[in-house]
């Protein structure tokens, strides 16, 4: 059989042309389909690396098989003068498309192949990625357009000048995006692994995701909250990176002194102080009686200023305080709640549960020593407390 036969053959009935490009467009979707989709899968399958795997995940070969019956129905669509446009037009057009969602789709997979890296620092791509997604689906809706009407694409681009106001109106969001992630990924302010805290959308956890139009947060609480991207520039959030980065996290909690418990330090304090080893260093730069200190010039000690010598020593001897950052023991100003001596110190380790138990190891052992230096944490008094002195006859009954 030569091609004159095969022509010849076209010719002799109207059906046998649709029998002939039926028939191909069939046989081209069943190779790209059962050979060259499925034999591109188990290809991946042989192989070690997951790049491959990704890519053809996204690829899909068997939805882009379906361009092979297009094709030869766009190629061979002559063949029916009367329908050739309506053909050639309509193929063209779910050729473009299936072209458009593939390229798409190969987008999403390079991201993925970007994250998945071991050298992956947390700087996403995916909002650029999203931008060129859309350039390919606006480039997809001019040519749709220029097929259609007959136009020249160059004549559809020239004619959105006149557009370009209303343009700017619907892509405002997007528009606002995209700065937004430039702003972001040029200054370093957040990644995806990030804990920060947006307290105007009630957001505390970790960047789950970053695209161009949202940035994903999972809370602490397994809720999830989305938040525009360019919203983030416009309100005050915290960044928590500098913690994991330092690979300390910060204790800083008040102990509550009873004021009236406060009184200086006499030998009967002395003698009590000195079974204390980590307070010898201490008592050697004190005076402990009115005549001492002024014979020796050292000041007079108290028993606050004991307990806050022994806690900043109790702190420099504990392992999981990192002693190159700031170790402090301070007052801050008495109140109704009475004296605060705030604990300012850091900790080896930024995971939240050996933080919380190092936080509570160490605040139960201050706790549980105070009596021994005759002080005593202040308390609202309580139910117990106003019966008990009822009890005594301490308390009045009369108005």
């Amino acid at each position: 059989m030569n091609i004159d036969f095969f022509f010849e053959w076209l010719n002799r009935n109207p059906l046998n042309p649709v029998l002939a490009v039926s028939g191909g467009a069939l046989l081209a979707y069943l190779v790209a389909r059962f050979f060259v989709a499925r034999g591109l899968i188990y290809l991946t399958t042989r192989t070690r690396n997951q790049w491959d795997d990704i890519l053809v995940k996204h690829l899909r070969p068997y939805r882009l098989a379906t361009l092979a019956p297009l094709l030869i129905l766009y190629y061979f669509s002559y063949l029916w003068p009367d329908s050739e446009m309506i053909l050639s037009k309509g193929s063209l057009f779910l050729i473009l498309w299936l072209s458009v969602f593939t390229v798409n789709s190969l987008l999403n997979a390079i991201n993925l192949i970007y994250e998945s890296r071991t050298t992956y620092s947390g700087v996403a791509i995916q909002g650029y990625l999203d931008l060129v997604k859309i350039l390919f689906i606006a480039v997809g809706i001019i040519l749709s357009v220029s097929l259609f009407t007959d136009e020249s694409p160059v004549l559809l681009l020239s004619g959105l000048g006149a557009l370009t106001a209303v343009l700017l109106l619907v892509f405002q969001d997007t528009i606002l995006s995209l700065v937004a992630s430039v702003q972001i990924a040029a200054n370093d302010l957040v990644k995806e692994g990030d804990w920060i805290e947006v307290p105007s959308f009630n957001a505390d956890g970790d960047v789950t995701n970053m695209s161009l139009h949202n940035i994903k947060i999972q809370n602490f609480d397994k809720t999830f909250t989305v938040i525009p991207t360019h919203k983030l520039m416009e309100v005050s959030y915290k960044n928590w990176r500098g913690m994991s980065q330092a690979g300390g996290r910060r204790i800083k909690r008040s102990l509550y002194i009873d004021i009236q418990t406060i009184r200086f330090g006499g030998q009967e304090v002395l003698e009590h102080l000195k079974k204390i080893e980590l307070l010898q260093d201490y008592i050697a730069q004190r005076s402990w009686s009115p005549e001492s200190a002024e014979t020796s010039g050292l000041p007079r000690s108290t028993n606050v200023g004991a307990f806050m010598a022994y806690i900043e020593a109790y702190l420099n001897n504990r392992p999981d305080v990192r002693k190159d950052l700031t170790i402090m023991v301070r007052q801050l100003d008495p109140g109704p709640t009475g004296l605060p001596l705030e604990i300012y110190i850091f900790t080896n380790t930024t995971v939240w549960e050996q933080y919380e138990a190092i936080q509570a190891s160490i605040f139960d052992h201050l706790l549980a020593v105070i009596p021994e230096f005759g002080l005593r944490v202040f308390q609202e008094p309580t139910g117990r407390d106003f019966a008990a002195l009822t009890a005594r006859g301490e308390l009045g009954t009369g108005l």
